[in-house]
């Protein structure tokens, strides 16, 4: 399950991340990320990455919307942990998700995210000793 403090709550929070934030289309979803400001305060608590999601009718009946709801949920549990602490995430399934396999939704949720440089940097990501990172 998706602890509570990774999870988008107020509909300012989706509409400022699907508005003002960058976005990738996949097959089966769309991943909008927004970086929060440092003085943001709106974001009470520990700063963590946080992800919401929306399934419209458009996906399919009230069932078919949660089980797609649910598989997204699962599949971002060990995502949102690689994810930079002031990013917000939006998760927008559209229709294919409804017959999408969650190995397949995982790999369209990791590409997007690594094409909007949404995940932290790792020590192995840096740069080689004596390069700069315009010669990479």
């Amino acid at each position: 399950m998706l602890p509570d403090r990774h999870r988008l709550h107020r509909s300012a929070d989706f509409r400022a991340t699907t508005r003002g934030g960058r976005r990738v289309g996949r097959r089966d979803l769309v991943v909008h990320v927004t970086t929060r400001r440092a003085g943001d305060p709106s974001v009470a608590g520990p700063r963590v990455a946080r992800v919401g999601f929306v399934v419209s009718k458009a996906v399919g009946p009230a069932v078919t919307r949660h089980r797609v709801a649910r598989r997204l949920r699962h599949v971002c549990v060990p995502v949102v942990t690689a994810l930079a602490d002031d990013v917000d995430v939006v998760v927008r399934a559209l229709p294919g998700a409804a017959t999408a396999s969650s190995s397949e939704l995982d790999r369209q949720l990791r590409s997007g995210l690594r094409r909007l440089g949404a995940f932290a940097e790792t020590p192995s990501a840096a740069p080689a000793p004596g390069r700069s990172p315009a010669a990479r």
